[in-house]
């Protein structure tokens, strides 16, 4: 078996001074030929997805801090939608939130993409955790975890039934006896649930790769759970190889209730790399984009993940344990990684944000050579701690190059990562079984 590997592309690079940086184009996060460039490096790189995250809102909190951050995303199913056009075989993940789309609109613009692309399409499920977010979707103020993943289990339902309307040979088109589809594979939802009332069916045939691919982040116990009984493909963010392991067992132990199979899921823990030809230069660059994040900045992005004010605290003095939530209503696992590295590092307010910085949303930031960045990616890999990783690149497009360039031929070399893509849809190269159609309703 070999790893599987998704790109997360954000805006010019998920750290957040990368746009400053002399090697991000300028504007580039609002061009389409930045974005197809991407796609066509990490197809040529033999990768299995492209994922395209989202947030809805312009932001809330520090306007000073925000104005120094990266505006400007394109609504990313339209975006993929483009980028498939100009692909063949990279697949096209995008995020669509459960607490602000309706699940009839989910379910057509996914499966859309599915035929548009020949089969490539992933749904990435969130539940969201911007309260700037619900204020765009007529909601006051975020729901509550826990009711926001009871919608999230039942948009889910709806999502993937709606992708079962029809029987895959259902579309005869015979223009001799003019039967243009077989009535009786025609199936009609008529969900009727605490959140929603969807009819159906949909208006496209079955999808190409049967069903779209299904992503999830999810590190709660209500996210694991979604994630068991839904997911093809889930994100962990744990940041030492044991608990990565502990996650891994965690959640595939899980999904025999559901009457799955631990095979029918991959799970990618998240990597930062920073590679260079030596290990100094990629810790140069790496100490670059340290130098470019500006206080504010590193300030609010640990304010956003802890969910508190920290505009009073001295940066170069440890946060105090008593301003810390017991909880949080926003995304869980950056807060649960946030709060474990201050009790046991206690860091200053600086130290801290730097490093979630070089890091964000996954084990540490990993600067070194290529073999060096090969090496811990095998370990994890061989450990059972991932099926595979998601690639979450500093800067863009440099960082992107650099991975395929240099650290694709060394998994290549040691038989981790395949030469050719093994089929044309996602759901074949990921190696995941045909999903059995889920008529009559699976809860």
């Amino acid at each position: 078996m070999t790893m599987k590997i998704g790109v997360m592309l954000w805006n010019v690079g998920v750290h957040p001074a990368a746009w400053r940086h002399p090697s991000a184009p300028l504007a580039a996060e609002i061009s389409l030929s930045f974005w197809i460039k991407l796609a066509k490096t990490a197809e040529a790189g033999k990768l299995d997805f492209i994922f395209r995250a989202d947030t809805p809102n312009c932001g809330e909190g520090d306007q000073d801090a925000i104005a120094r951050r990266v505006l400007g995303q394109f609504e990313p199913i339209t975006l993929m939608s483009a980028i498939a056009t100009a692909t063949s075989h990279i697949g096209l993940a995008a995020t669509a939130s459960t607490s602000f789309a309706e699940p009839y609109n989910v379910a057509r613009q996914f499966l859309s993409l599915d035929h548009l692309s020949g089969g490539r399409a992933a749904w990435n499920v969130v539940t969201s955790s911007a309260t700037a977010a619900a204020l765009n979707f007529s909601q006051d103020k975020l729901e509550a975890h826990s009711r926001r993943y009871e919608r999230a289990n039942e948009h889910v339902d709806i999502v993937r039934g709606l992708w079962d309307s029809w029987e895959q040979d259902a579309f005869v088109r015979d223009k001799e006896t003019g039967v243009f589809y077989e009535a009786a594979k025609r199936h009609v939802l008529d969900h009727r649930g605490q959140f929603y009332s969807v009819r159906g069916p949909l208006d496209l045939p079955r999808s190409p790769q049967h069903r779209p691919i299904i992503l999830n982040a999810g590190g709660s116990d209500a996210g694991m759970e979604l994630a068991a009984r839904t997911a093809d493909v889930v994100f962990s963010v744990d940041r030492n190889l044991q608990k990565a392991k502990e996650f891994y067992r965690s959640l595939k132990a899980r999904m025999a209730k559901y009457k799955r199979s631990p095979d029918d899921l991959k799970i990618l823990c998240a990597i930062n790399p920073y590679i260079g030809e030596t290990a100094a230069e990629g810790q140069a660059k790496l100490d670059r984009l340290q130098e470019l994040i500006q206080p504010a900045v590193g300030r609010d992005i640990l304010a956003a993940d802890l969910g508190i004010d920290l505009k009073g605290l001295p940066l170069d003095e440890p946060i105090p344990a008593a301003v810390l939530p017991n909880s949080s209503n926003l995304t869980k696992s950056y807060f649960d990684n946030m709060v474990e590295v201050i009790q046991e590092q206690q860091p200053t307010l600086r130290q801290l944000y730097l490093a979630c910085a070089g890091a964000r949303g996954g084990m540490n930031g990993i600067a070194g050579s290529s073999q060096m960045i090969a090496d811990i990616m095998e370990e994890w890999f061989t450990a059972g701690a991932a099926d595979g990783f998601m690639v979450r690149v500093p800067v863009l497009p440099d960082g992107l190059d650099d991975f395929v360039r240099l650290v694709v031929p060394e998994l290549q070399k040691r038989g981790h990562l395949r030469t050719e893509y093994e089929g044309r849809t996602l759901r074949e190269n990921l190696g995941l079984p045909q999903p059995e159609r889920l008529l009559p309703h699976p809860r």
